[in-house]
């Protein structure tokens, strides 16, 4: 499929997906939005693609969020703001796109408003050591409601979240490290080396239990930690019926590497 705001390429069992509006600091218009929802069903739907990596074209931004100047246009037209279909999420990814698939954000520059938030959608986020990450909606009369609001403060402490938020103030990669909004730092030039060898690390686990890991952390955050526990057993019992749950304990006993098949 060709697409005219963001290059997909796959990589044997990975899907490379780059934001490519550069001269706009990939900022997201409602084409981008469209693409990059068309491209995260693809890697949903393909049995062949077990992880993703997310990222930006250019050294300047990973992106840069919603193209306020289009909005701006609108405004001064008296129009509404423009946006995708309704069923389309921000980043194509942030609301009510469910894939149990790892997804892997590799931020190599401004991460900032919808930019964030498709990042903060992600399983995995690394960055670029020039990188700043923020949610400046607030400075524009805006509100960071592509899950920002949401998300961030599940994954910061609650004092960092509120004063990003309520800021508007952009943080550096260094501090995003340090409150765990990132997992790792790197300078540009290694970045997706690093987004490919953390891919390449999972890829060499058993799918359907990376997946089923997913899904079940996902569902079990916000449930008390009995449910919680139930939920562990609920996810572990389809796992034992596969050829991927027999071949694991065979390949250790026999010591080799798994063969895994996703079946």
């Amino acid at each position: 499929m060709s697409y005219s705001t963001i290059m997909v390429e796959k990589q044997g069992r990975k899907l490379v997906i780059t934001l490519n509006r550069p001269e706009r600091l990939n900022a997201m218009n409602i084409t981008m939005h469209e693409e990059l929802y068309q491209a995260w069903q693809g890697f949903r739907d393909d049995p062949e693609l077990w992880v993703a990596i997310v990222t930006g074209a250019g050294e300047r931004a990973f992106s840069a969020g919603a193209d306020l100047q289009a909005a701006a246009q609108a405004r001064l037209e008296g129009k509404p703001h423009p946006r995708p279909a309704a069923n389309i999420p921000p980043g194509g990814l942030a609301k009510g796109m469910y894939i149990w698939k790892p997804i892997i954000a590799a931020i190599n520059g401004f991460a900032v408003g919808g930019g964030l938030e498709l990042a903060l959608a992600c399983d995995i986020r690394i960055a670029a050591d020039h990188a700043q990450l923020g949610l400046g909606e607030v400075r524009w009369s805006l509100l960071p409601a592509g899950g920002g609001m949401s998300r961030l403060p599940r994954q910061v402490p609650h004092a960092v979240a509120m004063k990003m938020i309520l800021t508007g103030q952009r943080i550096t990669a260094q501090q995003a490290l340090q409150w765990g909004l990132v997992t790792d730092v790197a300078p540009l030039s290694g970045l997706m080396p690093l987004a490919h060898s953390i891919a390449d690390t999972i890829l060499e686990n058993a799918p359907l239990a990376v997946q089923a890991a997913k899904e079940c952390v996902t569902r079990g955050l916000d449930m008390p930690l009995d449910g919680a526990l139930g939920v562990e057993e609920w996810y572990t019992r389809p796992l034992v019926g596969t050829e991927d749950y027999r071949e694991g304990p065979i390949a250790f006993a026999q010591k080799r590497k798994p063969n895994f098949k996703a079946r």
